[in-house]
């Protein structure tokens, strides 16, 4: 297990998730990148624990999202499973199980500030935190020629998916209005995606 991990993980934060994954029973499974969410915990039927996470290059998320899927893990055996996903309880134990892997040894220091601020009341995805989420951009794989969203000009032309085409328009609360050209139908798009420029 600390082999596998070892390819995912910040190296000084190893130890203290290989004994969390050990002392809370989970079984582990890293899947292929799913865009709809970046973790999820499941009790099966049988009473065991399984967490499953996308696999990322971008170690500094991998470690947040199992450290939330495991603080659902122990809120609900301290609690019990009436309560809310993402209430009180998840995020009293998501900070005390966060707190020893805040430090430079483990996290870049430009990122810990947006951290600390992020746990001070842990959002249920840390894409919804937007100065989170676009700190962590910094740290994904992505190729020179793709740029966020949020950084584009409104009236810009750019792709999403497999040769989807579409043109920013204004932004609506916290996402923006970009049309498809296509079937000139409007879509949400958050602020922080990756999306391909046009030429």
């Amino acid at each position: 297990m600390v082999e596998i991990l070892e390819k995912y993980l910040p190296a000084a934060s190893l130890q203290t998730c290989f004994d969390l994954i050990k002392s809370q029973n989970v079984h582990l499974k890293i899947v292929n990148k799913r865009k709809t969410r970046h973790g999820d915990y499941r009790q099966l039927p049988n009473g065991s624990h399984v967490i499953t996470i996308n696999a990322t290059e971008n170690q500094y998320r991998f470690l947040i999202t199992l450290i939330h899927e495991i603080a659902h893990l122990v809120a609900f055996k301290r609690h019990g499973l009436r309560i809310k996903p993402h209430g009180i309880e998840w995020k009293q134990t998501f900070i005390e199980l966060m707190r020893p892997l805040l430090n430079e040894r483990i996290f870049p220091q430009r990122l810990l500030p947006v951290l600390y601020n992020h746990f001070k009341n842990p959002k249920a995805s840390s894409s919804t935190d937007h100065l989170l989420d676009k700190a962590l951009m910094h740290y994904d794989t992505k190729s020179n020629d793709k740029q966020l969203l949020s950084e584009l000009p409104i009236g810009s032309i750019f792709a999403y998916g497999k040769g989807r085409w579409f043109q920013k328009g204004k932004k609506r609360v916290k996402r923006f209005e970009c049309t498809e050209l296509d079937s000139k139908r409007v879509f949400l798009f958050q602020p922080n995606v990756w999306v391909d420029l046009a030429n």
